[in-house]
């Protein structure tokens, strides 16, 4: 069988991994041993991100073509490949941590949403937080203001606010009630004027 016939499944196998993905990430994995290995790809199983070890000629032939194309350049030595068709960063992030690690894992480059990224450019993007921790942030943020509202009225029943706000309101006190008009007091009666003497007749 020719070694072309022989590539074609490979290939394939390659094009059909990388047909969904949302990002790519290239590794020279020279200098890990068995053991850590052996765990690095069980994290990343855990993480949903596929991860396999190919020739470089195999992966040149699957990305010509597709927005993988630009990933050519870091197609030296020997090189394993991330898959991820979910979290467009958790391959970055999954990788860089298990470098800190196993200082022997070289993230060489990668293609992030149609993005391509030198091994600086994915140590940044390793960063970000996964989409749970960014949806966990979020509904946190959405529910802290029903837990002030809930506290503040908690609050209040503790310190009979509620029976403060249904309480009566306090009724005015009465005008004081007129004074009566004092009495007219009667008006004398002027002293009736005596009457003259009645003129004695002249003797």
């Amino acid at each position: 069988m020719a070694k072309v016939e022989l590539k074609q499944p490979i290939v394939a196998e390659i094009a059909e991994s990388i047909k969904d993905a949302q990002s790519v990430v290239l590794v020279d994995y020279r200098g890990l041993t068995v053991e850590q290995d052996t765990v690095l790809r069980k994290q990343l199983r855990e993480a949903g991100i596929t991860y396999k070890v190919y020739k470089n000629t195999m992966m040149n032939f699957a990305f010509k073509g597709t927005a993988f194309e630009g990933l050519a350049p870091y197609l030296e030595g020997p090189s394993a490949i991330a898959i991820s068709t979910e979290d467009a960063t958790a391959p970055a992030r999954e990788l860089c941590k298990f470098a800190k690690t196993a200082p022997k894992l070289e993230v060489k480059g990668g293609v992030v949403e149609g993005d391509v990224y030198d091994a600086a450019g994915i140590a940044e993007i390793a960063k970000v937080p996964s989409r749970e921790e960014l949806l966990s942030k979020l509904f946190g943020s959405m529910q802290a203001p029903i837990a002030n509202l809930a506290r503040v009225l908690d609050q209040l029943a503790e310190k009979g606010g509620a029976a403060a706000c249904d309480a009566p309101v306090k009724e005015e006190a009465p005008a004081e009630a007129e004074a009566p008009a004092a009495e007219e007091a009667p008006a004398e009666e002027a002293p009736a004027a005596e009457e003259a003497p009645a003129e004695t007749p002249a003797e």
